[in-house]
């Protein structure tokens, strides 16, 4: 298969149902209570795995909602995905991480969960999640994930209400010893057409704060989502930094249809869960035909962008949300009304290709290499061998690699203990 083809991430909707009601969720609130009828099975979804396995793509796949965790057969879903060489995570609002629940994911194979925390504040983030005490849970399912040893991510939603306690958030997720702290910018799509966005300008500026946390924190992976044109703020502030010249398209920026698709509970397949699209169903034909000939993939693959998007000279690098002009009425390939830039130059900015030289590798480095989900595996190589060419060196040893974590927006290499 195709590079361009390779799908690094998978998210599959269990289910509609969900104990809360979130005011930026895209489902509605019946649909939240009750989940619809024709919910896929426990066979149909390994199914999918099954077909997603032979890919050999060493994908990613994330299990959520809807709350995926009111589904009784989640643990065989994924022990069926990891004893199939999947990497199975899971996407929950955390209320349900009881201990006993834990226990039994981390046993079926499960190798980490994103759990949502909206505010440090419990009483808005109970009313930002529609259930008193919603707050407290999540936190006890922090600490449950924590004394199992269950990896966790934190994924923090932006909107006008919250967006101050960006700073908060970064410290709580180190203090809590998160891998990674997600932030997300809104689609508003579903229920959250209604909700309060952040500004274009607010937006820029959340960004801008985004890239220099990043670089001042070496403890934690910091990365906004739903929002490509960090790629563009991130070259803007550290334009030497080779790794802000990697194309966001490799796994970092927008990769809806790329490298990313979402199947619905009733197997209906889209781009991402903002891009309502029907690009086919997993019950009339199997995903991997659906991947590789999806007339909607193929747009997304190979973008006619429209407006300051077809013109902005780091269309390369960023390319915009293409849910964002479907969600304001217009068409996929508009420009991207949320971003404020204003294009400058014709001459484009050329991500960072693929270095074709005789680089060798140190057999600590490759073991290392070996260590990364296969999902990311192959961008990690590029931007190490690309790095140590233009160092003026021939191998890549585990302290380039150790240098490159943190390297991304121009921060210092991490702290190892030994």
């Amino acid at each position: 298969m195709s590079s361009a083809l390779e799908l690094s991430l998978l998210a599959i909707n269990l289910t509609q149902r969900c104990n809360l009601a979130c005011e930026h969720c895209y489902l509605d609130a019946t649909t939240l209570r009750d989940g619809q009828a024709g919910e896929m099975s426990t066979d149909e979804v390994c199914k999918i795995l099954q077909d997603v396995a032979a890919m050999d793509n060493g994908t990613m796949v994330v299990l959520t909602g809807g709350e995926p965790l009111a589904r009784r057969d989640l643990e065989d879903i994924v022990r069926f995905g990891a004893d199939r060489d999947l990497a199975m995570v899971l996407g929950t609002n955390g209320t349900l991480l009881t201990r006993h629940r834990v226990k039994r994911l981390k046993e079926a194979g499960l190798m980490g969960v994103g759990i949502s925390v909206d505010s440090l504040d419990p009483e808005y983030h109970d009313r930002f999640r529609g259930q008193t005490g919603s707050w407290q849970k999540t936190m006890d399912g922090i600490d449950n994930c924590r004394a199992a040893g269950l990896s966790f991510q934190l994924h923090f939603s932006i909107t006008d209400g919250n967006v101050h306690e960006l700073q908060d958030m970064i410290e709580f997720a180190r203090l809590f010893e998160a891998r990674v702290l997600n932030i997300f910018f809104l689609v508003c799509t579903g229920r959250g057409e209604s909700f309060s966005d952040i500004s274009p300008l607010r937006y820029e500026q959340t960004l801008c704060e985004i890239v220099k946390a990043q670089a001042k924190y070496d403890d934690l992976i910091i990365r906004p989502r739903c929002a490509p044109h960090f790629k563009r703020v991130a070259f803007q502030q550290n334009p030497q930094s080779t790794m802000n010249r990697l194309s966001g398209r490799e796994g970092d920026g927008c990769i809806a249809g790329l490298h990313y698709a979402r199947i619905c509970d009733d197997g209906k397949v889209t781009a991402c869960p903002y891009i309502e699209t029907e690009t086919g169903n997993v019950r009339q034909k199997p995903f991997s035909s659906i991947w590789q000939e999806s007339i909607e993939f193929k747009r997304l693959r190979e973008p006619e962008l429209k407006g300051r998007c077809g013109r902005c000279e780091y269309r390369q690098l960023c390319g915009g949300c293409r849910a964002r002009p479907l969600a304001a009425g217009h068409e996929l390939m508009d420009e991207d009304e949320f971003c404020s830039y204003v294009p400058r130059t014709d001459k484009i900015i050329e991500p960072l290709q693929e270095f074709t030289g005789d680089i060798g590798w140190t057999d600590e480095a490759h073991i290392r290499l070996q260590r990364i989900p296969r999902f990311i595996r192959k961008m990690v190589k590029k931007r190490a061998e690309t790095f140590v060419a233009e160092q003026g060196e021939t191998q890549v040893t585990s302290e380039h690699l150790a240098t490159l974590s943190a390297k991304r927006f121009g921060g210092k290499p991490p702290h190892r203990p030994s």
